[in-house]
């Protein structure tokens, strides 16, 4: 039986916030496919967070988010520039491939997860010819597979960046509310006012039950996006118990303090971890995401003790995440666990 989940923010239940709305939204009977009060309320939220006027779309998962989404930006000939450990090219099961009808991805390096303006202008710049698919976009995973943190001024870079070279940008946000808790900057300013045209903002890993919101800066890049979605299964007929979790997770900013709170417990397990003989941090912990090597004595006696953790996501060695509903005693209790292997 398995005794504390770390594997992954995903594992844990419905934060109170996004339960209270769900459970509200179920009283009444409403309209269906979107065309209810909660759906309204959901998108006028996301609008208020934006600071802005944007088109926003809900699906079920964050795969069909950024598969969409990308998908939007291309036709079939075209490229995409993202890092090679980003969520699209690990972890997609080739979805933006698919549902751009063959549109290719293009892997840059780059330090701690994280593309840099220097590694997308060698791509773009590699082939200019016919034969070679040509460039569109770029994407990038913010917080990245590695649990770093893009800053504003390397966004900023990147969107300018896209701006001359005639790209559109994307950004992966699966995690964007521990991205945007690590930073204290608004979230306008971490996308569009730097330049994104796109954001796959999460939702299940801030807390709600299921559905991220697909966030288009750029108007004209929405054009026909619902029928993408309809098309994709992505469009939800009980609609309200999607969106609902967003107006109570958006209200009083709850999805901000529950990420700032997952990203302490990820500090607090960083910090501890790594003072551990033989144990060291593989990245920086920015976001709510630790990644660690640890001797094998330690990788099988947490496993003997029934702790979950990966081992095979980012770029190896073991990982571990916190949520929400993380609390200081599991962090704790998991570091002395550790501990006590090391020591056996």
């Amino acid at each position: 039986m398995q005794r504390t989940e770390f594997a992954s923010d995903n594992t844990s239940g419905i934060c109170p916030e996004a339960l209270a709305s769900f459970i509200e939204a179920n009283r009444d009977n409403m309209a269906s496919y979107g065309n209810d009060e909660w759906t309204r309320r959901a998108c006028d939220a996301i609008r208020d967070v934006f600071e802005t006027d944007c088109d926003v779309f809900f699906v079920f998962n964050g795969t069909a988010a950024n598969s969409l989404a990308l998908a939007s930006l291309c036709q079939s000939y075209h490229s995409i520039v993202c890092h090679k450990l980003s969520h699209v090219e690990t972890d997609e099961c080739g979805g933006p491939e698919f549902f751009s009808n063959g549109t290719k991805l293009l892997l840059a390096d780059g330090e701690h997860g994280k593309l840099d303006v220097e590694g997308i202008a060698r791509l773009i710049a590699a082939r200019t010819d016919i034969h070679y698919p040509k460039p569109r976009a770029v994407t990038i995973t913010q917080s990245t597979e590695v649990g770093t943190v893009y800053s504003l001024e390397e966004v900023q870079a990147i969107g300018h960046a896209c701006r001359e070279m005639g790209l559109s940008f994307h950004m992966d946000g699966a995690r964007f509310a521990n991205a945007v808790a690590h930073l204290g900057v608004s979230p306008a300013d971490i996308t569009w006012r730097a330049g994104v045209d796109v954001l796959s903002f999460g939702g299940t890993k801030m807390g709600m039950p299921v559905g991220e919101a697909v966030v288009f800066f750029n108007h004209q890049l929405a054009q026909d996006f619902a029928y993408r979605c309809k098309q994709a299964g992505q469009l939800a007929s009980k609609m309200r118990f999607m969106t609902a979790p967003w107006v109570g997770m958006l209200a009083e900013n709850a999805w901000l303090t529950r990420a700032t709170h997952a990203n302490a417990m990820a500090t607090r397990l960083g910090d501890a971890l790594s003072r551990l003989p033989g144990v060291d941090l593989m990245f920086p912990v920015q976001a709510n995401a630790v990644f660690v090597s640890l001797p094998q004595v330690a990788v099988n006696g947490l496993k003997d003790k029934g702790w979950a953790f990966y081992s095979f996501i980012g770029a190896g060695g073991a990982r571990f995440v916190c949520s929400w509903a993380t609390t200081v005693e599991q962090v704790d209790e998991l570091v002395g666990d550790v501990e006590g292997s090391l020591a056996s």
